[in-house]
């Protein structure tokens, strides 16, 4: 009888060490966009002839200071990995657990190769840099991993909508469906506007880090 009592008692500590475990790597998608953000922002203002409205941030990884920027994209693609394999186990085997994970990583693996081919000058930007600047192999491979990464990014969110809304947040899961326009109209803006394409990419990552928050809280040892 002893045995039969504790066997339930047992099987729900199991569920719930599971998810706690799922948790932790499932942090990396709440922290990256955020640290991503703030070390840009603290960067753009200490940053000598750096200016939001005229350069993006991917530029403050020219320089001699650029190596702050260049870690701060290792950080961020390594972050957003780990929390690929964390969304993987919390939604697996449920709805979006196979391609909300794989479009995650993607977005994950563009930062780090972002880190790798470097943005051009331009914009004044690093001091010395003419305003118009040239396109160059390696700045062409820096727009090529963004505009993957973004693109993968919003496709993600419409792929989350559906654990969102399957654990009945529908508010969240609509506004997880809109989330790419406003994301992809920063990218189309940005050869009008610096500014629009920084705030566009800027809420897609802030928006992960909350809708990942969402699915963090709504998990239940349950359903596992």
């Amino acid at each position: 009888m002893t045995q039969t009592l504790n066997a339930p008692k047992n099987e729900a500590g199991s569920r719930s060490t599971s998810l706690s475990a799922s948790r932790w790597p499932l942090a990396g998608a709440v922290v990256a966009g955020p640290l991503f953000l703030g070390a840009g922002v603290a960067q753009g203002l200490a940053r000598e002839g750096f200016g939001f409205t005229r350069n993006a941030i991917s530029q403050l990884a020219l320089g001699d200071a650029g190596w702050i920027q260049t870690v701060n994209f290792l950080l961020t693609g390594a972050l957003l990995l780990t929390g690929a394999v964390g969304l993987r186990r919390v939604l697996r085997p449920g709805p979006g657990g196979t391609w909300g994970p794989v479009l995650i990583a993607v977005f994950g693996a563009s930062f780090l190769a972002a880190a790798v081919f470097q943005a051009d000058p331009g914009g004044g930007f690093p001091v010395g840099a003419p305003d118009v600047g040239t396109l160059s192999a390696h700045g062409a491979g820096h727009m090529a991993a963004g505009g993957i990464g973004y693109l993968a990014l919003s496709a993600a969110f419409v792929v989350l909508a559906r654990p969102l809304a399957a654990r009945g947040h529908r508010g969240w899961a609509l506004a997880s469906r809109i989330a790419p326009v406003l994301v992809l109209t920063g990218f189309m803006a940005s050869a009008a506007s610096v500014l629009v394409f920084t705030l566009g990419a800027g809420f897609g990552l802030c928006w992960l880090a909350a809708v990942t928050v969402r699915l963090l809280t709504g998990a239940s040892p349950e359903g596992r």
